[in-house]
């Protein structure tokens, strides 16, 4: 099994969203970069374990736990409206070029753990963890099976 942490901003897609979706289960579709595509499309297996994080926000940080339900398939959102604030001309269903996988709600956490609270573990057991280097700005990102037992541990 793999870990991720997946960022939305909480006002366009929250946590709380997605609990309230049908079988608490929605596509995450919209991911625009390639290095985190190649992650969706050729990385992430059903049952994958994904920290829900949520940016651009008054106190951004995790909130919660989903898993991967579907592996990557192609995003529809970059050929299907082209009013749409995903469409890619450059992306079509007999080539595409965005992915998407499928996430199901697990739970949220006890207690948002805030990217604040994080920083404080840089230097020590989050030394490694991408969201917390310098200049990361990817949407998704990979997660060491030791980093989510440590950041399951501050709840």
């Amino acid at each position: 099994m793999n870990y991720w942490l997946m960022k939305s901003e909480p006002d366009v897609y929250g946590i709380d969203h997605l609990a309230a979706e049908p079988g608490q289960t929605d596509h995450w579709d919209g991911v625009r970069n390639y290095q985190a595509r190649n992650m969706m499309r050729d990385q992430m297996k059903v049952g994958d374990q994904v920290f829900f994080y949520h940016s651009n926000c008054k106190e951004p940080g995790i909130v919660g736990i989903m898993e991967i339900a579907r592996e990557g398939y192609p995003d529809f959102t970059a050929w299907e409206d082209p009013e749409g604030k995903y469409y890619d001309p450059k992306s079509d269903p007999d080539n595409p070029r965005w992915y998407m996988v499928d996430v199901r709600y697990v739970r949220h956490l006890k207690r948002i753990i805030t990217l604040r609270e994080l920083k404080q573990y840089a230097d020590g057991e989050l030394a490694d963890f991408p969201l917390l280097r310098r200049g990361n700005r990817l949407s998704i990102m990979p997660v060491t099976k030791t980093q989510w037992a440590f950041i399951l541990g501050l709840e």
